[in-house]
């Protein structure tokens, strides 16, 4: 009987619990600090009861247990545990409860300069991607910086030929040139060529914060050249908290990374300070890219009140690497694998010498970036902030010239004639190199000297007969320095207008160059293109070599004395206005931005021209543009909100097209000209967001040349080609979704359309740069043609669950389909052309893990991460550099013997024609990193 007294006393106080917990509820309003969060997920741990937040950011739920733990979610926000007590029959008001943004969100970021133009959930009226800096830090390993951004809509990222730092980025279908890279607000495109070369700036993800994309013209404020979209790099400032870190990271192919790190926090006398250094070297996942680089970053702040403070900063990235520039045949990559799978490592830029690696592409630099910021609050109501920056760099890029017996490295074999100067495995024969230049017996002859008793090196070839010429490898030098300020006030108008206006200068010269890096045992080299002295060209010999390397200090530069081919100075200068106006009131918020801009191109040619010559040092060509866009965003509610914005810009041409022929001016050169719109929608609750975008860009009046057919009548004379257009069109989705407390979804999808607007018609020009008639005219019938290398659809699909606290796992599929080859427009001179080669579609799949490991204080711990890239090793062509199609002839007729295709060759891989040039993607990589935070 006391059994079963116990057994219902025991059943009286469980379903009495249940009562008391059916007749109690709890209430409380969730924000962000300032304005409520709806749609935000509250749980009570370990029941299946939860509820969400309305648009006023107030929940109330039914509590089923007398006391426990309400666990919080809302995307973008660290989750929130709040203990409770429940009364019977009463209402527990649990009150205002702050969800704190994740530590790696940009709104934590320390950006006080209005000098960088971050873009504003649901205000301000762009196509926005933000990436935070712990995925940076995990994700990335020994990946490419760019390539971080390869699940983000409507962009590509390719290896290129693989070398470290040599990857490219696409944003909707415009390459890096055409996308704008900032720095803490500090462009970084290369003022003469538009150029972005990632290994100048292998350094920053090291020290970035956050980066955030911007998708189209963008919300800078700045006229650059930001068509595809703009890229903003926040690195790290002086100001983050105390602490430091210490870590390590190892991978396939000898990959070994070391870092450290330290900041002081801001001290009682205003100063603080943040330094890091690091070193990372390997042999390279394509054969012999071995490479070395270092990075460094010191920012050193004060705060010497509550309305000024200054930021100094200073990075850089030493780098060398050995690289595979030429991109390979198709049908090598098969020859030198299995004779079926292609060897997708092949690189045919290198080979052995003396028994150890050596190669023709070598690229070595060294670019500082250093910049003092200064902010100062004038009111409540003015703020002004200036930037002057300088950023100069030195080194080079290797490649080959001159030949042995008519034939040089890269010559391509036929059946009755193999290239001698490679081996059986497709390497570069550098012994026989060697030995052929200094002299010595081979198996293909013995050089001759010439008359004065040397082995005189050339641009020259040599022939069957012709046994004196050898081979050289050069580089192609630059040495250059871009100085430049941006000085902007920001006023607020009254509570709803903010006036924005500003001024920016850029002052930027390059050394440009060829100088000797090795003769391979030859005595010496005779260039014959240097006319300075007289205006006619004149021999000179050369015998000094320089390392394809650089000092890693940053203040030590180049000094190149021996040139040869060619050695002229670019001379930039920029001016700028720039003025925005914003609008913002209860769920409206606008702006519009105008930019006006002047810039000038000068060009110093030492080699060309007599010194007396006034086109030895041209005088500035001053060229006007600028831009103007305007946007609206309107906040229909707490979760949806939709946008618009538009623009066009008149964008001044880089150099070359300024200067098409040496130092003549092209006075009939003009601005391209783009023209954009886009629309948005967005939507945001606790569990669920979603952006779609449609956009639409009109790229018109591209500089494009072609080499005179008749040199016979119009020497040194060119084509320049008119109505280059493009079209980009396509839409946008990205959605993120916290479905459980413990797991995050992500995915993309983007769906581009990205043609050439139009046939383009030829303009026939002599040397002078002056219209000519004749000759043989061309029409490029580029209507309809894909642009190519860059996948016009891309999706991806991630997930990050964690299965234990500090233990988490993640993985992502990006698909890649609709890639063309990269074309030649002048390659489109007949209208029956097949356009550009579609490449096949691949998937590749990337999935890591990762723990912290607290280690009692409350800033210290252990982070380990290991991450695997292509996890199913997928085989895939990134891009193409030709449009070989599978019908085109591979083999000619001769006499009664037809012509045969590739296909009917068998000569095709995946449909591929085996006379493409490609660059193959990685494979399966791997790395593992430990850090140790204190």
């Amino acid at each position: 009987m006391k059994t079963n007294y116990y057994f219902i006393y025991a059943l009286m106080l469980f379903f009495g619990q249940i009562v008391l917990a059916q007749n109690s509820k709890i209430t409380g309003v969730i924000t962000d600090g300032q304005n409520p969060l709806a749609g935000a997920n509250i749980a009570i741990k370990g029941t299946v009861v939860n509820g969400s937040t309305g648009l006023d950011g107030k929940f109330i739920i039914d509590s089923n247990v007398g006391s426990g733990e309400l666990v919080i979610t809302y995307i973008g926000f660290g989750t929130k545990t709040v203990s409770f007590t429940a009364s019977s029959k009463e209402t527990t008001d649990l009150g205002n409860i702050i969800l704190i943004a994740d530590s790696n969100q940009l709104s934590e970021i320390v950006v006080k300069s209005k000098l960088v133009d971050l873009a504003k959930d649901r205000k301000t009226p762009v196509a926005v991607s933000s990436i935070k800096s712990t995925e940076i830090k995990e994700k990335l390993g020994s990946q490419e910086f760019p390539e971080i951004l390869k699940s983000t809509p409507s962009v590509y990222v390719s290896k290129a030929g693989g070398g470290f730092g040599d990857s490219r980025i696409v944003v909707r279908g415009f390459d890096q040139k055409n996308v704008a890279i900032m720095v803490n607000g500090i462009p970084v495109n290369d003022m003469a060529s538009g150029t972005v070369v990632w290994n100048n700036w292998a350094g920053l993800s090291d020290v970035t914060s956050a980066m955030q994309v911007q998708r189209g013209l963008g919300a800078s404020k700045l006229a650059i050249s930001s068509v595809g979209g703009t890229i903003n790099v926040i690195t790290k400032t002086s100001e983050v908290k105390k602490g430091g870190s210490i870590s390590t990271g190892f991978g396939n192919d000898l990959y070994l990374k070391t870092q450290a790190s330290y900041n002081t926090g801001v001290m009682k006398n205003g100063l603080s300070a943040s330094i890091l250094f690091s070193r990372t070297s390997g042999d390279g996942y394509v054969d012999a890219t071995e490479f070395e680089g270092y990075s460094y970053f010191v920012a050193l702040g004060y705060k010497a009140s509550d309305k000024h403070s200054f930021q100094f900063t200073f990075t850089g990235a030493p780098q060398w690497h050995n690289q595979r520039a030429t991109a390979p045949l198709l049908s090598d990559y098969i020859k030198f694998g299995n004779g079926v799978d292609p060897n997708i490592k092949y690189n045919s830029d290198w080979g052995y010498q003396n028994g150890e690696v050596n190669s023709l592409a070598v690229n070595f630099y060294h670019k500082p970036l250093m910049s003092i910021n200064w902010d100062y609050d004038i009111n409540s109501k003015t703020k002004l902030s200036a930037v002057v920056y300088d950023s100069w760099g030195f080194g080079g890029g290797t490649s080959s010239n001159g030949g042995i017996k008519g034939q040089n490295p890269y010559t391509v074999p036929t059946a009755t004639k193999p290239n001698a100067l490679r081996d059986a495995n497709g390497l570069i024969n550098f012994d026989l190199i060697q030995a052929w230049n200094s002299g010595q017996a081979t198996a293909i002859g013995t050089r001759t000297r010439k008359a004065d008793g040397s082995y005189q090196n050339s641009v020259a070839t040599g022939s069957a007969t012709d046994l004196s010429t050898g081979v050289t490898q050069f580089a192609f030098g630059n040495i250059n320095n871009w100085l430049g300020t941006v000085i902007n006030l920001d006023k607020t108008l009254s509570d709803s207008f903010k006036l924005n206006f500003g001024i920016e200068g850029r002052m930027y010269t390059a050394d440009r160059f060829q100088n000797l890096t090795n003769l391979f045992g030859a005595t010496n080299y005779l260039d014959m293109n240097n006319k300075s002295a007289t205006g006619v060209a004149a021999a000179t010999v050369l015998t000094t070599t320089y390392p394809p390397r650089v000092s890693k200090n940053p203040f030590a530069g180049m000094d190149i004395e021996e040139r040869l081919g060619f050695s002229y100075i670019t001379n930039i200068n920029y001016y700028g206005a720039f003025t925005q106006l914003e609008y913002s009131k209860d769920n409206l918020s606008a702006f519009v931005q105008a930019a006006l801009s002047n810039q000038g191109y000068q060009r110093e040619d030492k080699f060309s021209y007599a010194s007396t010559n006034p086109l030895a040092k041209t005088d500035f060509k001053y060229i006007p543009g600028g831009d103007i866009k305007l946007g609206f965003n309107y906040n229909i509610n707490e979760q949806h909100n939709v946008f618009v914005n538009g623009g066009y810009y008149s964008k001044q041409p880089f150099f070359a097209a300024v200067y098409p022929n040496l130092s003549v001016v092209n006075n009939h050169v003009t601005n391209e000209k783009i023209e954009a719109i886009e629309f948005g929608y967005g939507f945001r609750s606790g569990i669920f967001n979603a952006n779609f975008n449609a956009y639409y860009t009109a790229w018109n009046d591209r500089f494009l040349t072609g080499t005179e057919t008749d040199q016979a009548t119009n020497p040194g004379g060119y084509y320049s080609f008119s109505g280059v257009n493009e079209i980009h069109k396509g839409l946008e989705l990205d959605v993120t979704a916290r479905l459980l407390t413990k797991l995050k979804l992500n995915g993309m999808i983007s769906l581009g359309d990205w043609t050439y607007g139009g046939n383009a018609t030829s303009n026939r020009f002599n040397a002078a740069n002056e219209p000519v008639a004749g000759g043989t005219a061309q029409t490029l019938y580029l209507s309809g043609v894909k642009v190519g290398n860059a996948a016009q659809t891309v999706m991806a699909l991630g997930a990050n669950y964690e299965i234990l606290k500090g233990l988490n796992v993640d993985a992502n599929i990006n698909y890649s389909e609709r890639l063309y080859g990269n074309i030649v427009p002048t390659n489109f001179a007949s209208p029956t052309n097949k356009g550009a080669l579609e490449l096949p579609g691949f998937a590749t799949t990337d999935a890591g893990i990762s723990y912290k490991l607290s280690l009692g204080q409350k800033a210290s711990s252990l982070n380990f991460r290991l991450n695997v890239y292509n996890v199913f090793d997928r085989i895939y062509i990134n891009e193409a550099s030709t449009n070989i199609f599978a019908d085109d002839i591979k083999t000619p007729a001769t006499g009664t013997t037809p012509a045969i295709t590739y296909e009917q060759a068998g000569a095709l891989y995946k449909g591929v024609a085996t006379g493409n040039k490609v660059f193959f993607g990685y494979g399966r990589t791997w790395n593992f990193g430990l850090t140790y935070n204190f």
